[in-house]
């Protein structure tokens, strides 16, 4: 170091020059000399020169530098701690200059953070909460790799469990964005260590959980990385390219120099992507003017640039080729809201395949398939090139009034084709729709049931001439027939595409020619069924086979039902009900008779519109029957999730699920869902009788004399009790009275003044908020519930309702019903919408569940687990021995039946018994009969179901 100041400042003038002025891909050749003058022997001087030349590259070379930064930020950040003032300045300033070539949109607002972090450990919790708050969107490359890993590493050193497990999290959110596996490479030594001790010493089972994913996360990236042929900080590989293409394998003196110049030059335009040729003739060509002939010169930098470009070439999958039509071929990323589902991920899609699109549940699928639908995804060719049609049997409230046939020339594609009403008809034809059959074209779609919606929308796409067909979910809601005929009609369509999400690997396995699987923010293609998908990825096996489910559910236990001493009493029934819907003639049910109790386990099953989820309504009292009883335990709680579940919640979008549950159950328990059904609405005949006036004897407290006095009663109060004949009272206020009476009267009175669905509802209410008592209605504990129904707390309590996928949705509705710890559960088509896992997990939850469960499913393995009992629906006759391997078993039509028959044979020849109904008593026999009764309850034994049936039909409890 010179002591003359004119030396230096020329010295330093020239360090300048050198940096401004040299071919900004040559950076990288100055970077090991100036790194050699930075350790703290050499003059402090001379260091802080270096420092100051690195910082001028951030204007010279900014992307050069970028590339760079894996190699120069741990040289500048020790210098950062140096203890003389003038080289820590310059290291900051360097450090500065290098955060500003980073390029990540996502973390440029860290970078003074990032700083503080590097000279202030003590900072480092605080600014990694922050950090784990960036939502990651951008590709993550190498020179935002340099820069977060420093403090990545310190946050996985913290002594915090939480710092430490903000860092795991935020190292797998990047690395799934890294797209090249090489610029992660250099940084996996550093993490992966100091991951897996982690994964290993943490106490807190989550933390460790999140921590061994982001292990595996990484894990992923070194595979990848391993693979792949790598040129970066490695100049010998294109040295011996360069001298070969020359003809100068023995080169020595001054070419020698030029070609490792020119090496390190072509070198860093490869990470960069500067594969053009025009490009290399400018930065590369012109380093050898001065020692061979221009154009030999030429032709072999374009060798060697040939070369390079096989060098960078990532082996793919081997595709399948065959002379298939090419319908896309694009490269894309997906979001939804602020969630990135897919990150420039290619999809391939040829004429006449058909994909099954694989994944757990909100990972994307649904969402995916509308963007198609909808022209959002990029590349994607326009839908006016390549047909495209969106098949869901949902349909909108607004379009419920139309008709078959109207609902279909609604759409608008089916007006802008120009289609008749008389091609429709036929189409509707072709798969069920006739005048003759349960489905009529004339009749409104709301009347259908879910497999009807189902092939009406089928109908509506085959009308619609679909080059691709997206199809989500196509057998929910459908029975073995009609499965069965999905299966044909898309294996039958050789020039369609189509796209179909299912939970059904039945369908899957018959009808795919490949497999596209969302994994790791990217979609893969794979070529085969399920089956095959499944042997070369068993970890897959858990979307579709109950038993290998990993999720858990848990559901709150009913508790105990006053006056019920036996799981087997009777909590739920109907006795000989018929209900026929007002636009039909022939009744739906026929004499219906069943019952539930708290150890019922019950299958539903029958081929669609059959009556099954007509039955349930009549159960739970969402209809009334024309002919026939239904009766409920005043006490105890039913739990209903409808077929069309999201009805619970399409008013309420706007909320996150648990301001969802606090709302609905805010007045002290009271379900506000339940106050619509049509069974708790007064009839005309009902408010007739309660303007009447009743005859009510009254006795006088004192005197004890009776008399007579006919009154009105106003209204129920919501007060009950049971008087010393164990029959409930309830609270009532007379009509024209201002003030609560405070007296009671006897429900048989009150069901004769017309008050039974007044009582049923105080009934309810009590019961309700019976549940109550053991959980406050807190935002923690709604929480906890959500969670025990599959909803983890980010998307419970932080996430709008509309920003949920359908599984989601189903479990938002489930947890909904489930909230208020019902004795029995019905769920109407549970399978539908929920993936494997979380059906693994319901079917675990039901088992463990203390109460009744009814199931109404097409998926036999999932009611053959669960349910020893069936009850099978055919053309609205019940009959209850049969088994749940009738949907197996069942494979053709079955026949229309106005009449069970004693014994009943199904199409693969298996004779059903059928229970009779029961004989009915002689007068002399019932009397006999009454009187064992009141015996029995005399002395406190318990009744059988013939003979509590009896009693309750005499009124004698």
């Amino acid at each position: 170091m010179s002591k003359n100041t004119d030396v230096r400042n020329t010295a330093e003038e020239t360090a300048f020059a050198i940096c401004e002025n040299i071919n900004p891909f040559a950076m990288k050749s100055l970077l090991p000399q100036i790194f050699a003058q930075l350790p703290v022997e050499k003059k402090w001087q001379i260091r802080e020169l270096g420092l100051k030349c690195i910082a001028k590259f951030n204007k010279t070379a900014p992307r050069q530098l970028g590339d760079a930064l894996p190699e120069v930020i741990p040289e500048v950040t020790a210098c950062m701690w140096d203890t003389k003032k003038q080289v820590k300045i310059a290291a900051t300033a360097a450090m500065e200059a290098a955060l500003q070539v980073i390029g990540n949109r996502d973390i440029e607002h860290m970078t003074d953070k990032i700083l503080v972090a590097i000279t202030k450990p003590k900072e480092v919790p605080e600014i990694m909460h922050k950090m784990a708050g960036v939502t990651f969107v951008q590709s993550v490359e190498s020179p935002a790799l340099a820069m977060v890993v420093p403090l990545l590493l310190r946050g996985l050193r913290e002594k915090q469990i939480a710092t430490k497990r903000q860092s795991a999290v935020i190292i797998n959110n990047m690395s799934k964005l890294v797209d090249n596996p090489l610029d992660a490479a250099p940084f996996l030594p550093l993490l992966l260590p100091a991951l897996q001790t982690n994964a290993e010493s943490i106490a807190d089972p989550e933390a460790r959980e999140v921590t061994e994913l982001a292990v595996a996360q990484l894990n992923r990236l070194k595979g990848l990385a391993d693979k792949q042929f790598s040129v970066r900080g490695d100049i010998s590989k294109l040295e011996d390219e360069f001298k070969k293409a020359l003809g100068a394998e023995n080169a020595e003196g001054g070419l020698l120099v030029v070609i490792k110049q020119a090496s390190t030059i072509a070198t860093t335009m490869m990470d960069l992507h500067f594969m053009e040729d025009v490009q290399w003739t400018k930065h590369v060509s012109s380093q050898f003017v001065d020692y061979l002939d221009k154009a030999k010169v030429e032709a072999g930098i374009e060798k060697v640039r040939e070369e390079a470009e096989k060098m960078l070439v990532v082996p793919e999958e081997d595709e399948d080729e065959d002379d298939s039509e090419e319908l896309c071929n694009c490269t894309f990323t997906l979001a939804y809201g602020t969630k990135i589902l897919l990150h420039n991920t290619k999809m391939r899609l040829k004429r006449g395949k058909r994909y099954g699109l694989l994944g757990p549940n909100d990972c994307g699928k649904t969402t995916l398939m509308r963007a198609i639908a909808n022209n959002q995804v990029e590349g994607f060719p326009d839908t006016g090139q390549v047909r495209t049609v969106f098949v869901e049997a949902d349909i909108q409230g607004e379009q419920s009034h139309l008709s078959c046939v109207d609902y279909v020339l609604h759409d608008p594609k089916i007006e802008a084709l120009g289609i008749t009403t008389e091609e429709v008809r036929n189409v509707l034809a072709t798969v069920g729709f006739t005048e003759d059959g349960k489905a009529k074209p004339n009749h409104a779609v709301s009347t259908l049931s879910g497999g009807w919606r189902m092939k009406l929308a089928l109908a509506r796409a085959m009308l619609q001439k679909a080059d691709i067909l997206l199809l989500d979910e196509p057998t929910n809601h459908l029975d073995v027939i009609n499965v069965a005929w999905v299966k044909t009609y898309l294996n039958s369509l050789t020039n369609v595409t189509s796209i179909i999400v299912s939970h059904d690997s039945g369908l899957l396995n018959d009808c795919c020619t490949h497999i596209l699987s969302f994994d790791n923010l990217k979609l893969s293609t794979f070529k085969g069924n399920l089956d095959e998908y499944v042997k070369a990825h068993p970890a897959a096996r858990a979307y579709f086979t109950l038993s290998d489910s990993k999720m858990k559910f848990k559901f709150p236990q009913p508790g105990p039902i006053e006056g019920v001493k036996s799981k087997g009493k009777a909590l739920m029934k109907m006795a000989n009900c018929t209900f026929t819907y007002p636009v039909n003639d022939k009744p739906t049910l026929f004499d219906i008779t069943v019952q539930v109790s708290l150890s019922s386990r019950i299958a539903c099953i029958g081929e669609n519109g059959a009556g099954k989820s007509t039955m349930i309504k009549l159960l739970v009292g969402e209809i009334e029957p024309q002919v026939g009883d239904v009766w409920k335990h005043p006490n105890a709680r039913v739990a209903y999730v409808a077929q069309h579940a999201f009805h619970h919640i399409e008013s309420h979008l706007d909320k996150t699920p648990n301001e969802y549950i606090r709302w609905r159950f805010a007045n002290n328990g009271e379900d506000k869902e339940s106050l619509v059904k049509v069974s708790l609405q007064f009839s005309d005949e009902e408010i007739k009788l309660q303007k009447a006036p009743f005859e009510i004897q009254v006795v006088d407290e004192a005197s004890g004399k009776i008399s007579k006095i006919k009154k009105v009663v106003g209204e129920l109060m919501g007060g009950r009790k049971q008087n010393k004949s164990k029959e409930y009272e309830y609270e009532v206020r007379y009509a024209g009275s201002t003030v609560d009476s405070g007296e009671y009267l006897s429900s048989k009175i009150l069901k004769k003044m017309g008050w039974e669905k007044a009582m049923k509802a105080v009934d309810l209410k009590i019961a309700q908020t019976a549940g109550m008592f053991i959980r406050p209605l807190s935002t923690k504990n709604v929480e906890e519930h959500l969670e025990g129904c599959g909803l983890g707390r980010e998307f419970g309590t932080h996430y709008r309702m509309s920003a949920l996928s359908g599984g989601q949705k189903v479990k938002v509705v489930l947890a909904a019903a489930m909230w208020m710890q019902p004795h029995i559960v019905i769920l109407d088509e549970p399978t539908n919408y929920l993936d494997r896992e979380s059906l693994g997990a319901l079917a675990g939850a039901i088992e463990e569940f203390d109460g009744g469960v009814i199931i109404i499913s097409h998926n036999n393995e999932f009611v053959s687990k669960l349910c020893p009992e069936t009850w099978v629906m055919d053309a609205g006759h019940l009959e209850t021995k049969g088994d749940a391997d009738w949907m197996l078993k069942q494979d053709s039509k079955i026949s229309d039946q106005m009449q069970i028959n004693t014994d009943v044979t199904d199409a693969a020849g298996n004779k059903i018994e059928i229970k009779q109904d029961k004989k009915k008593l002689s007068k002399k026999e019932e009397k006999a009969l009454i009187k064992k009764i009141k015996a029995k309850m005399k002395a406190g034994e318990a009744l059988d179901s013939e003979e509590e049936e009896l009693a309750f039909e005499k009124e004698l409890v």
